[in-house]
């Protein structure tokens, strides 16, 4: 659905959220480079497409039908698959926008039967990089990948005693937080999510059209505009400010948080959360 407002009925957020949030961030403010895969696997595109109105991300899918052991190794949202592009001069990681498949049972087979058999990303396309790259080839065409995923992803057992979880997403941070919702985290009836994302305006807003989605099953989205035309009455300016204002946390211990996204979101929205107490084990991303 496009978004000329927020969605009624965002319950004020508890003090403890806060804490949750400004723990994942400090966590985070130093992570380690991935590793490059020592295997390289080839695959085709199966989607290139524009993500958002203005064309600045781009839905790629990848086809990895013959890959069954690559798709099995997507064990968690917020995992990386690494790209090596054409004439790139380095090789690129991108978060899987994706749910992780179902894991393989005997009545299944090994060949997965009824499970997906591609990865989506949500690709920014600046020009002159690998990225850009990625967005100008056209399904069919073969890349290199790496032969397995990469990294931990979100260590959402960290936080399974939440009663309530904030989300913080800006930019193309939404494609793991995609992957996050869709493997059905936020469906259990006791826990509460919110979502804040974060972008310039609506035309560079990914995933509008999954929001009624999301919100059935238990997400309640917070979109935050930076730059946004004179029809829109939801909210302004930046995550970290409107989150600041709307922040109410009572109990730090029953909250939970995940961050991804730009690093001065990440970093002020830590130091909010620490102050007001919330633990750093509890706050979580990807890297």
């Amino acid at each position: 659905m496009l978004l000329r407002s927020a969605p009624r009925g965002l319950h004020l957020l508890r003090p403890q959220h806060l804490r949750l949030l400004s723990a994942a961030a400090s966590a985070s403010a130093a992570p380690a480079p991935p590793q490059l895969p020592t295997e390289w696997a080839e695959a085709p595109l199966a989607c290139v497409r524009p993500a958002t109105a203005d064309a600045s991300l781009f839905h790629v899918s990848l086809d990895l039908s013959a890959h069954g052991e690559l798709l099995a190794s997507h064990a968690a949202a917020g995992q990386f698959l690494p790209f090596r592009l054409p004439a790139a001069p380095y090789p690129i990681f991108l978060a899987i926008a994706s749910p992780p498949p179902p894991p393989l049972t005997p009545e299944a087979g090994l060949a997965g039967s009824g499970s997906p058999s591609c990865f989506d990303f949500l690709v920014k396309r600046l020009p002159g990089t690998p990225s850009a790259r990625l967005c100008d080839l056209r399904p069919g065409d073969l890349v290199h990948v790496g032969a397995s995923v990469v990294g931990r992803g979100f260590d959402v057992a960290r936080i399974a005693d939440a009663r309530d979880v904030l989300v913080f997403a800006t930019g193309s941070g939404i494609s793991p937080i995609r992957s996050l919702i869709e493997s059905g985290f936020a469906e259990n009836k006791k826990t509460g999510v919110n979502l804040f994302y974060g972008v310039r305006n609506l035309q560079r807003m990914a995933y509008q059209e999954r929001f009624d989605d999301w919100e059935s099953r238990g997400v309640k989205i917070v979109p935050v505009l930076s730059r946004p035309d004179g029809q829109w009455t939801g909210e302004r300016g930046y995550v970290q400010n409107v989150f600041s204002r709307m922040k109410n946390i009572v109990n730090p211990s029953s909250v939970g948080a995940i961050l991804c996204g730009h690093k001065q979101m990440t970093e002020e929205i830590t130091r909010v959360l620490v102050a007001d107490g919330l633990s750093k084990d509890r706050i979580l991303t990807n890297f």
